[in-house]
Order: structure tokens, then C-alpha cells, then sequence
């Protein structure tokens, strides 16, 4: 029997993790999280519990993994800026230009399913909680890339912050019935203003 390549079976694991997701996603929107079960997600999904579970390991993490798709970006751009740019500068740069192409994890989107999705995370208790791990695994990232002492720490703690309050920002904004491109400018100046007073905090990391 020949096998199949390892390319191959990655892609297939990919397209059916998205497909459970895409699943659960369009369940938690429709019925609250709190009332969709795994088993009723792996139900509609057509795949056993214990599949389900081999690719998400909470239930929390059907919904959360878009932001988990995001894990470790901080430490990777500021270990692949280019020479010269200090960290800041880079993370500032990064995050600007997901602004400009309205990335959702920026919170400026205004697609109603993002609107959506965002109003579930945060008022859903497990999954704010759980998305609060994801930023702490994010900070402990960016610290071992920064410094390996407290100051490296406290920067790392002071970005995912920074970055944490523009994006909830952002979707507040447009949740209240505003779109993106009015959003956008705002969204722009309060993020140039956030990172030059992390820049002046940190002047000499």
C-alpha cells in the first residue's frame, strides 16, 4: 500500500480542523457558546468526539483558534526585523500594517461575523479567560526574544497590553455601529500614540 506524502496529509489535517472550526464557529454565533455542546459540534461536523478533541484540545479552542493561528507573531517579528529596527519600531510597524489591511485580530473589521465573533469572545467568560492564556503565552514568547530578565518581561507585558486595548478598542468602535474606514483613522493615531510612549519607556532596550 503506498502511502500518502507527508504534504499531503498535513493539508488534509489542515482543511478538516477548518472544517470543524467553521462548524463550531457557525453554531456558537447562532445558539451562544454556552449552549452548544461538543457533541452537538461534532455532530454537525460528522466527526466523533474523540476526533474532534484530537484537534482542539478545550471547547474553547474551536472558537479561539483564529487567534491561536496568531501564537508567538509578536516574538517572530521582533526576531525577523531587519537589521538596525529596534523592537518596537518593528512590533509598531507590524501592527499598522494589519491595521491598513483590517486584519481582525487588529479589532478594526467591521465583516458582521467578525463583529460578531469578537462580541462573543468578550462576553463569554471561559473564552475570555482562555483567550487571556493565549496573550500570557504570547508575553513569555516576546520576553525570551527581548531579554531574558525582568526588563525583557516588562516590555513583553507592556506590548501585549498595548496591543490588547487597541483591538478591543477598535471593534468597540465598530460594534457601536461604525464602519472600518471611519474607524481607521482613530485606530491609527491611537496606536502611533501607544507605541511612541512605549518607545520613550524603553529607550534603551
Amino acid at each position: 500500500m503506498v502511502s500518502e506524502p507527508v504534504g499531503l496529509r498535513a493539508r488534509k489535517k489542515l482543511r478538516t480542523r477548518d472544517a470543524i472550526a467553521d462548524v463550531a464557529i457557525t453554531l456558537f454565533l447562532a445558539r451562544g457558546f454556552d449552549q452548544v455542546s461538543v457533541s452537538d459540534v461534532a455532530a454537525a461536523a460528522e466527526v466523533s468526539k474523540p476526533t474532534l478533541f484530537r484537534y482542539f484540545a478545550t471547547k474553547e479552542d474551536l472558537l479561539l483558534h483564529r487567534f491561536a493561528d496568531h501564537l508567538g507573531e509578536p516574538a517572530r517579528v521582533v526576531r525577523d526585523r531587519p537589521p538596525g529596527v529596534p523592537p518596537v519600531e518593528a512590533l509598531h510597524r507590524h501592527f499598522r500594517a494589519g491595521l491598513d489591511r483590517c486584519e481582525p485580530v487588529t479589532g478594526l473589521n467591521d465583516h458582521p461575523e467578525v463583529v460578531a465573533f469578537h462580541r462573543l469572545v468578550f462576553t463569554t467568560p471561559s473564552l475570555a479567560g482562555r483567550l487571556l492564556r493565549y496573550l500570557e503565552d504570547d508575553e513569555d514568547a516576546l520576553a525570551a526574544v527581548l531579554d531574558p530578565g525582568v526588563r525583557g518581561r516588562l516590555l513583553a507585558a507592556q506590548v501585549i497590553a498595548v496591543q490588547r486595548v487597541l483591538a478591543r478598542t477598535n471593534w468597540q468602535r465598530i460594534a457601536a455601529g461604525r464602519s472600518a474606514r471611519q474607524v481607521l483613522p482613530e485606530a491609527v493615531a491611537d496606536a502611533d500614540d501607544a507605541f511612541a510612549r512605549l518607545r520613550r519607556c524603553t529607550d534603551d532596550h
